[in-house]
Protein backbone atom coordinates (compact mmCIF):
# COMPACT_ATOMS: atom_id res chain seq x y z
CA UNK A 1 0.00 0.00 0.00
CA UNK A 2 2.90 2.35 0.73
CA UNK A 3 4.16 1.99 -2.88
CA UNK A 4 0.67 2.79 -4.20
CA UNK A 5 0.53 5.98 -2.13
CA UNK A 6 4.01 6.95 -3.34
CA UNK A 7 3.00 6.37 -6.97
CA UNK A 8 -0.19 8.38 -6.46
CA UNK A 9 1.82 11.24 -4.93
CA UNK A 10 4.27 11.21 -7.86
CA UNK A 11 1.38 11.27 -10.36
CA UNK A 12 -0.27 14.16 -8.53
CA UNK A 13 3.03 16.08 -8.55
CA UNK A 14 3.46 15.50 -12.32
CA UNK A 15 -0.10 16.69 -12.97
CA UNK A 16 0.51 19.77 -10.87
CA UNK A 17 3.68 20.59 -12.80
CA UNK A 18 2.23 20.11 -16.29
CA UNK A 19 0.92 23.70 -16.62
CA UNK A 20 4.29 25.03 -15.46
CA UNK A 21 6.19 22.87 -17.98
CA UNK A 22 3.81 23.90 -20.72
CA UNK A 23 4.41 27.55 -19.98
CA UNK A 24 8.17 27.04 -20.28
CA UNK A 25 7.71 25.24 -23.60
CA UNK A 26 5.34 27.82 -25.06
CA UNK A 27 7.16 30.09 -27.50
CA UNK A 28 6.66 33.85 -27.27
CA UNK A 29 4.52 34.74 -30.29
CA UNK A 30 4.56 38.50 -29.74
CA UNK A 31 6.61 38.96 -32.92
CA UNK A 32 3.43 38.09 -34.85
CA UNK A 33 1.64 41.19 -33.56
CA UNK A 34 1.33 44.35 -35.64
CA UNK A 35 4.11 46.83 -34.85
CA UNK A 36 3.69 50.48 -33.98
CA UNK A 37 3.93 53.01 -36.81
CA UNK A 38 5.29 56.24 -35.36
CA UNK A 39 5.01 59.31 -37.64
CA UNK A 40 7.13 62.39 -36.94
CA UNK A 41 9.66 60.43 -34.84
CA UNK A 42 11.68 63.60 -34.32
CA UNK A 43 9.17 64.47 -31.61
CA UNK A 44 10.53 61.64 -29.45
CA UNK A 45 14.06 61.66 -28.06
CA UNK A 46 14.10 57.85 -27.86
CA UNK A 47 13.99 57.77 -31.70
CA UNK A 48 16.31 60.71 -32.32
CA UNK A 49 19.72 60.20 -33.96
CA UNK A 50 21.37 61.48 -30.77
CA UNK A 51 19.97 58.54 -28.79
CA UNK A 52 21.23 55.89 -31.22
CA UNK A 53 24.14 53.57 -30.56
CA UNK A 54 23.59 51.42 -33.65
CA UNK A 55 22.76 52.58 -37.21
CA UNK A 56 23.04 50.63 -40.45
CA UNK A 57 21.82 48.26 -43.17
CA UNK A 58 20.19 50.87 -45.44
CA UNK A 59 18.04 50.77 -48.57
CA UNK A 60 17.12 53.46 -51.10
CA UNK A 61 14.30 54.11 -53.58
CA UNK A 62 13.40 56.91 -56.00
CA UNK A 63 9.89 57.83 -57.16
CA UNK A 64 9.00 58.71 -60.74
CA UNK A 65 9.23 62.42 -59.91
CA UNK A 66 12.60 62.07 -58.21
CA UNK A 67 11.73 62.04 -54.50
CA UNK A 68 14.25 59.93 -52.59
CA UNK A 69 13.43 57.58 -49.74
CA UNK A 70 15.94 55.83 -47.50
CA UNK A 71 15.42 53.29 -44.75
CA UNK A 72 17.69 51.57 -42.25
CA UNK A 73 17.46 50.20 -38.75
CA UNK A 74 18.79 51.60 -35.51
CA UNK A 75 18.79 51.05 -31.77
CA UNK A 76 19.57 52.61 -28.41
CA UNK A 77 22.19 49.94 -27.70
CA UNK A 78 25.26 49.13 -29.84
CA UNK A 79 24.05 45.89 -31.37
CA UNK A 80 21.55 43.92 -33.39
CA UNK A 81 19.20 43.28 -30.49
CA UNK A 82 15.74 43.73 -29.03
CA UNK A 83 16.03 47.53 -29.18
CA UNK A 84 16.18 47.64 -32.98
CA UNK A 85 13.60 49.66 -34.89
CA UNK A 86 13.24 50.72 -38.54
CA UNK A 87 13.61 54.33 -39.70
CA UNK A 88 12.26 55.89 -42.92
CA UNK A 89 13.53 59.23 -44.25
CA UNK A 90 12.86 61.25 -47.40
CA UNK A 91 14.51 63.97 -49.48
CA UNK A 92 13.01 66.20 -52.17
CA UNK A 93 16.27 67.95 -53.11
CA UNK A 94 18.29 65.06 -54.61
CA UNK A 95 19.61 63.95 -51.23
CA UNK A 96 21.12 67.20 -49.98
CA UNK A 97 18.78 67.33 -46.96
CA UNK A 98 16.73 64.60 -45.30
CA UNK A 99 13.76 64.35 -42.96
CA UNK A 100 12.97 61.27 -40.87
CA UNK A 101 9.24 60.71 -41.27
CA UNK A 102 8.46 57.29 -39.81
CA UNK A 103 9.66 54.71 -37.30
CA UNK A 104 8.48 51.11 -37.15
CA UNK A 105 8.87 49.74 -33.63
CA UNK A 106 7.20 46.45 -32.67
CA UNK A 107 7.12 46.89 -28.89
CA UNK A 108 9.36 49.73 -27.69
CA UNK A 109 11.47 48.11 -24.94
CA UNK A 110 10.03 44.64 -25.49
CA UNK A 111 11.73 41.56 -26.89
CA UNK A 112 10.63 41.96 -30.52
CA UNK A 113 12.98 43.67 -32.96
CA UNK A 114 12.34 45.25 -36.39
CA UNK A 115 15.33 45.02 -38.73
CA UNK A 116 16.64 44.48 -42.28
CA UNK A 117 14.31 46.94 -44.04
CA UNK A 118 13.94 47.44 -47.79
CA UNK A 119 12.29 50.34 -49.62
CA UNK A 120 10.93 49.83 -53.14
CA UNK A 121 8.86 51.69 -55.73
CA UNK A 122 6.58 49.22 -57.51
CA UNK A 123 5.68 49.45 -61.22
CA UNK A 124 2.43 51.24 -60.28
CA UNK A 125 4.55 53.87 -58.41
CA UNK A 126 3.32 52.72 -54.97
CA UNK A 127 5.98 52.91 -52.28
CA UNK A 128 6.55 49.70 -50.32
CA UNK A 129 8.42 49.53 -47.02
CA UNK A 130 9.43 45.99 -46.05
CA UNK A 131 11.11 44.85 -42.84
CA UNK A 132 11.72 41.71 -40.79
CA UNK A 133 10.33 41.13 -37.32
CA UNK A 134 11.20 38.47 -34.76
CA UNK A 135 12.72 37.81 -31.35
CA UNK A 136 16.48 37.32 -31.47
CA UNK A 137 18.12 36.22 -34.71
CA UNK A 138 16.04 33.26 -35.83
CA UNK A 139 15.36 33.61 -39.54
CA UNK A 140 12.96 30.66 -39.49
CA UNK A 141 10.45 32.39 -37.22
CA UNK A 142 11.03 35.88 -38.59
CA UNK A 143 8.45 37.31 -40.94
CA UNK A 144 8.55 39.73 -43.84
CA UNK A 145 6.22 42.62 -43.04
CA UNK A 146 5.16 45.48 -45.32
CA UNK A 147 3.22 48.69 -45.54
CA UNK A 148 2.38 50.57 -48.74
CA UNK A 149 1.73 54.21 -49.67
CA UNK A 150 0.03 54.92 -52.99
CA UNK A 151 0.98 58.61 -52.89
CA UNK A 152 4.79 58.66 -52.51
CA UNK A 153 5.11 62.14 -54.09
CA UNK A 154 2.93 63.63 -51.34
CA UNK A 155 4.31 65.45 -48.32
CA UNK A 156 2.06 63.34 -46.07
CA UNK A 157 1.98 59.63 -46.85
CA UNK A 158 -1.07 57.47 -46.21
CA UNK A 159 0.07 53.98 -45.23
CA UNK A 160 -1.80 50.70 -45.37
CA UNK A 161 -1.98 48.63 -42.21
CA UNK A 162 1.15 46.51 -41.48
CA UNK A 163 0.83 43.03 -42.95
CA UNK A 164 2.96 39.93 -42.50
CA UNK A 165 3.54 38.62 -46.02
CA UNK A 166 5.54 35.43 -45.48
CA UNK A 167 8.04 33.67 -43.21
CA UNK A 168 11.67 34.73 -43.39
CA UNK A 169 13.76 37.86 -43.98
CA UNK A 170 14.00 40.02 -47.11
CA UNK A 171 16.67 42.70 -47.23
CA UNK A 172 17.29 43.00 -50.98
CA UNK A 173 15.32 44.54 -53.83
CA UNK A 174 12.30 42.77 -55.37
CA UNK A 175 12.48 41.84 -59.05
CA UNK A 176 9.68 42.43 -61.56
CA UNK A 177 9.74 39.68 -64.21
CA UNK A 178 8.98 40.29 -67.87
CA UNK A 179 5.63 38.50 -67.44
CA UNK A 180 4.62 41.01 -64.74
CA UNK A 181 5.20 38.78 -61.67
CA UNK A 182 6.71 40.43 -58.60
CA UNK A 183 9.41 38.35 -56.94
CA UNK A 184 10.71 38.80 -53.39
CA UNK A 185 14.09 37.25 -52.45
CA UNK A 186 13.17 35.87 -49.01
CA UNK A 187 15.49 33.83 -46.80
CA UNK A 188 14.94 31.63 -43.77
CA UNK A 189 18.66 32.00 -43.07
CA UNK A 190 21.00 29.38 -41.73
CA UNK A 191 18.59 26.97 -40.13
CA UNK A 192 16.62 25.42 -42.98
CA UNK A 193 17.25 23.70 -46.30
CA UNK A 194 16.02 25.54 -49.40
CA UNK A 195 16.55 28.78 -47.50
CA UNK A 196 16.98 31.11 -50.49
CA UNK A 197 13.38 31.45 -51.60
CA UNK A 198 11.52 33.13 -54.46
CA UNK A 199 8.24 34.48 -53.05
CA UNK A 200 5.97 35.65 -55.86
CA UNK A 201 2.89 37.78 -56.36
CA UNK A 202 0.93 37.49 -59.61
CA UNK A 203 -1.61 40.15 -58.58
CA UNK A 204 0.50 43.26 -57.90
CA UNK A 205 1.18 42.47 -54.26
CA UNK A 206 -2.30 41.48 -53.10
CA UNK A 207 -1.07 37.99 -52.15
CA UNK A 208 2.25 36.15 -52.01
CA UNK A 209 3.29 32.50 -52.32
CA UNK A 210 6.59 30.62 -52.21
CA UNK A 211 7.21 29.56 -55.81
CA UNK A 212 10.54 27.79 -55.30
CA UNK A 213 13.87 27.94 -53.50
CA UNK A 214 17.57 27.26 -53.90
CA UNK A 215 19.09 24.86 -51.41
CA UNK A 216 22.25 26.45 -50.03
CA UNK A 217 24.47 23.63 -48.66
CA UNK A 218 24.57 23.73 -44.88
CA UNK A 219 28.38 24.20 -44.56
CA UNK A 220 28.12 27.26 -46.84
CA UNK A 221 24.83 28.66 -45.56
CA UNK A 222 24.98 32.04 -43.87
CA UNK A 223 22.34 34.78 -44.20
CA UNK A 224 21.69 34.26 -47.97
CA UNK A 225 20.80 37.92 -48.69
CA UNK A 226 20.21 36.72 -52.24
CA UNK A 227 19.40 38.87 -55.24
CA UNK A 228 17.73 37.78 -58.46
CA UNK A 229 17.91 39.28 -61.94
CA UNK A 230 16.09 38.14 -65.06
CA UNK A 231 18.63 37.56 -67.81
CA UNK A 232 18.08 38.46 -71.44
CA UNK A 233 17.38 34.81 -72.32
CA UNK A 234 14.50 34.71 -69.78
CA UNK A 235 16.31 32.66 -67.14
CA UNK A 236 16.65 33.89 -63.56
CA UNK A 237 20.13 34.33 -62.10
CA UNK A 238 20.36 34.17 -58.32
CA UNK A 239 23.44 35.40 -56.47
CA UNK A 240 23.65 34.35 -52.81
CA UNK A 241 25.79 35.49 -49.90
CA UNK A 242 27.61 32.42 -48.57
CA UNK A 243 30.37 31.76 -46.06
CA UNK A 244 32.87 31.63 -48.94
CA UNK A 245 31.57 34.72 -50.74
CA UNK A 246 28.99 34.61 -53.54
CA UNK A 247 27.22 31.49 -54.80
CA UNK A 248 25.07 31.35 -57.92
CA UNK A 249 22.04 29.39 -59.11
CA UNK A 250 19.83 29.54 -62.21
CA UNK A 251 16.13 28.92 -62.79
CA UNK A 252 14.74 28.18 -66.24
CA UNK A 253 11.09 28.07 -65.11
CA UNK A 254 10.44 31.48 -63.54
CA UNK A 255 11.73 30.49 -60.10
CA UNK A 256 10.01 27.16 -59.54
CA UNK A 257 13.19 25.07 -59.59
CA UNK A 258 16.80 26.11 -59.16
CA UNK A 259 20.12 24.58 -60.15
CA UNK A 260 22.57 23.36 -57.54
CA UNK A 261 24.32 26.31 -55.94
CA UNK A 262 27.95 26.69 -57.02
CA UNK A 263 30.64 29.30 -56.28
CA UNK A 264 30.41 32.34 -58.53
CA UNK A 265 33.46 33.64 -60.37
CA UNK A 266 32.84 36.95 -58.59
CA UNK A 267 35.20 37.04 -55.60
CA UNK A 268 33.74 38.59 -52.47
CA UNK A 269 33.78 38.58 -48.72
CA UNK A 270 30.75 37.24 -46.85
CA UNK A 271 28.68 40.42 -46.97
CA UNK A 272 25.80 41.96 -48.89
CA UNK A 273 26.47 43.10 -52.45
CA UNK A 274 24.11 44.79 -54.93
CA UNK A 275 23.12 43.77 -58.47
CA UNK A 276 20.48 45.41 -60.67
CA UNK A 277 19.41 45.80 -64.29
CA UNK A 278 19.97 49.34 -65.61
CA UNK A 279 17.93 51.27 -68.14
CA UNK A 280 20.58 50.62 -70.80
CA UNK A 281 20.18 46.86 -70.37
CA UNK A 282 23.52 46.51 -68.65
CA UNK A 283 23.85 44.92 -65.24
CA UNK A 284 25.18 46.98 -62.35
CA UNK A 285 27.17 45.27 -59.59
CA UNK A 286 28.41 46.94 -56.40
CA UNK A 287 30.75 44.85 -54.27
CA UNK A 288 33.92 45.03 -52.20
CA UNK A 289 37.13 45.09 -54.23
CA UNK A 290 37.93 44.11 -57.83
CA UNK A 291 35.93 41.33 -59.50
CA UNK A 292 38.53 38.64 -58.81
CA UNK A 293 39.78 39.93 -55.44
CA UNK A 294 38.58 39.60 -51.86
CA UNK A 295 39.26 42.72 -49.80
CA UNK A 296 37.05 42.22 -46.77
CA UNK A 297 34.50 44.95 -46.11
CA UNK A 298 36.48 47.72 -47.77
CA UNK A 299 36.99 49.26 -51.23
CA UNK A 300 33.36 49.42 -52.25
CA UNK A 301 33.33 49.45 -56.08
CA UNK A 302 30.80 49.64 -58.95
CA UNK A 303 30.95 47.59 -62.18
CA UNK A 304 28.76 47.14 -65.25
CA UNK A 305 28.36 44.15 -67.55
CA UNK A 306 27.26 44.10 -71.20
CA UNK A 307 26.87 40.31 -71.34
CA UNK A 308 24.61 39.44 -68.40
CA UNK A 309 27.40 39.01 -65.87
CA UNK A 310 29.88 36.93 -67.87
CA UNK A 311 32.41 39.78 -67.92
CA UNK A 312 32.58 43.05 -66.01
CA UNK A 313 34.07 46.48 -66.54
CA UNK A 314 36.92 47.93 -64.56
CA UNK A 315 35.56 48.94 -61.18
CA UNK A 316 34.85 52.49 -60.08
CA UNK A 317 35.97 53.05 -56.47
CA UNK A 318 33.14 54.42 -54.32
CA UNK A 319 34.60 54.19 -50.81
CA UNK A 320 37.94 52.70 -49.77
CA UNK A 321 37.33 52.64 -46.02
CA UNK A 322 37.05 49.48 -43.96
CA UNK A 323 33.54 49.23 -42.57
CA UNK A 324 31.75 50.72 -45.60
CA UNK A 325 29.20 48.04 -46.47
CA UNK A 326 25.68 46.95 -47.46
CA UNK A 327 25.07 48.85 -50.73
CA UNK A 328 21.58 49.35 -52.13
CA UNK A 329 20.21 51.79 -54.66
CA UNK A 330 18.28 52.68 -57.78
CA UNK A 331 18.76 54.45 -61.09
CA UNK A 332 16.74 57.64 -61.55
CA UNK A 333 14.90 58.53 -64.75
CA UNK A 334 17.74 60.85 -65.84
CA UNK A 335 20.20 57.95 -65.65
CA UNK A 336 21.88 58.94 -62.38
CA UNK A 337 22.58 55.96 -60.13
CA UNK A 338 21.96 56.72 -56.46
CA UNK A 339 23.54 54.40 -53.92
CA UNK A 340 23.24 54.15 -50.16
CA UNK A 341 25.47 52.20 -47.78
CA UNK A 342 26.53 52.28 -44.14
CA UNK A 343 29.82 53.03 -42.44
CA UNK A 344 30.93 52.12 -38.91
CA UNK A 345 27.56 51.01 -37.49
CA UNK A 346 28.47 51.49 -33.83
CA UNK A 347 31.14 54.20 -34.25
CA UNK A 348 30.46 56.97 -36.75
CA UNK A 349 27.01 55.40 -37.43
CA UNK A 350 26.79 56.89 -40.92
CA UNK A 351 24.12 56.10 -43.48
CA UNK A 352 25.55 57.53 -46.69
CA UNK A 353 24.33 58.52 -50.14
CA UNK A 354 26.42 58.94 -53.26
CA UNK A 355 25.69 59.10 -56.99
CA UNK A 356 27.42 58.28 -60.27
CA UNK A 357 26.60 57.26 -63.85
CA UNK A 358 27.23 54.33 -66.17
CA UNK A 359 29.49 56.60 -68.19
CA UNK A 360 31.46 57.31 -65.03
CA UNK A 361 31.99 53.60 -64.42
CA UNK A 362 33.14 53.13 -68.04
CA UNK A 363 35.36 56.22 -68.07
CA UNK A 364 39.05 55.75 -68.77
CA UNK A 365 39.88 58.21 -65.98
CA UNK A 366 38.64 56.39 -62.91
CA UNK A 367 40.56 58.62 -60.51
CA UNK A 368 38.63 61.66 -61.75
CA UNK A 369 35.33 59.81 -61.48
CA UNK A 370 36.12 58.65 -57.94
CA UNK A 371 36.72 62.26 -56.95
CA UNK A 372 33.24 63.08 -58.32
CA UNK A 373 31.75 60.23 -56.29
CA UNK A 374 33.45 61.51 -53.14
CA UNK A 375 32.20 65.05 -53.85
CA UNK A 376 28.67 63.69 -54.26
CA UNK A 377 28.74 61.90 -50.92
CA UNK A 378 26.13 62.97 -48.37
CA UNK A 379 25.33 61.77 -44.85
CA UNK A 380 21.68 60.74 -44.65
CA UNK A 381 21.87 59.92 -40.96
CA UNK A 382 24.49 60.00 -38.22
CA UNK A 383 23.82 58.31 -34.90
CA UNK A 384 24.88 59.62 -31.50
CA UNK A 385 28.03 58.55 -29.67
Amino acid sequence: MTEIFRLRAVCQLILALLPVCASFGQADKSFLKEPQLIPDPGNYYKYSPDSRRFTGIPSLAITCDGRLYATWYAGSTPGEDANNYVVLATSDDAGRTWEEILVVDPDSKGAVRAFDPEIWVAPDNALWLFWAQTIGHDGTTAGVWAIKANDPESKTLHWTMPERLTDGVMMCKPTVLSNGDWLLPVSTWRLTAESAKAVVSINNGKSWTVRGACDVPEPDRNYDEHMIVERLDGSLWMLVRTRYGIGESVSEDAGRTWSELKPSLIAHTSSRFFVRRLQSGRLLLVKHGPILTKTGRSHLMAFVSDDDGITWSKGLLLDERSGASYPDGQQARDGTIYLTYDYSRTGAQHVLLTSFTEEGILSADHDEQTVKVYNNRRIISQGGR
